[in-house]
């Protein structure tokens, strides 16, 4: 029993942490603060390692544990619940992040825009695109009907939606909204493109 409760709390106890982050980088957009600038001063207290945030939490590990005990003490795990849920309003909004900026160049081009998604997988330099918060708000996004062109380094095809080369998609689209900090995008030159940055890129 031990060593099963060990395994469900090292993930609970991450998504704790990671809800923490992005509940903080809400925050700090409606004050208008850079939030990796933020956590950068916060970390430098001895006793504080503030985690980065995403855009939601993906894995079938961090975003599923959790639940196995709050499943089994409904009562006794507000907390641990509280963290899931602030997890998962992260991917809405962003979501609502995305859209609203849509909105913004749309009026000032008068048309509709093309929106590149930089990222699929649930973390950054893997294949793995299981419980992907990135996936589904690419996939919310083109269900809207938005016109998407997503780019995963890690993959070469999805049933779902098409993938592009970064390089490409950075030319084709009027947005780029990178999702997932892939070692591929550090190295793109963003300078003169319209970017939204949910990863810390």
């Amino acid at each position: 029993k031990t060593a099963e409760l060990v395994k469900l709390s090292e993930n609970a106890y991450r998504d704790v942490n990671i809800a923490f982050a992005n509940e903080l980088s809400m925050i700090a957009a409606k004050y208008d603060i850079e939030i990796n600038e933020l956590i950068s001063i916060a970390n430098k207290h001895p006793r504080v390692n503030i985690l980065n945030p995403g855009c939601g939490v993906g894995g079938h590990c961090i975003a599923v544990d959790p639940w196995f005990i709050a499943s089994s003490m409904p009562k006794d795990t507000p907390l641990i619940q509280l963290a899931r849920k602030v997890n998962q309003k992260k991917v809405f909004w962003t979501i609502n992040i995305i859209e609203s900026k849509i909105k913004n160049i749309s009026l000032k081009k008068g048309r509709k825009i093309k929106i590149g998604i930089f990222g699929l997988s649930y973390k950054p330099n893997i294949d793995d695109l299981r419980e992907s918060p990135a996936l589904e708000i690419a996939l919310e996004l083109k269900n809207k009907g938005y016109l998407i062109y997503s780019c995963e380094p890690n993959i070469s095809k999805h049933d779902l939606i098409e993938i592009f080369n970064a390089e490409y998609v950075l030319k084709e689209v009027d947005l780029s909204v990178f999702l997932v900090l892939h070692d591929e995008f550090k190295k793109l030159n963003l300078t003169n493109y319209e970017i939204l940055d949910f990863c810390g890129l």
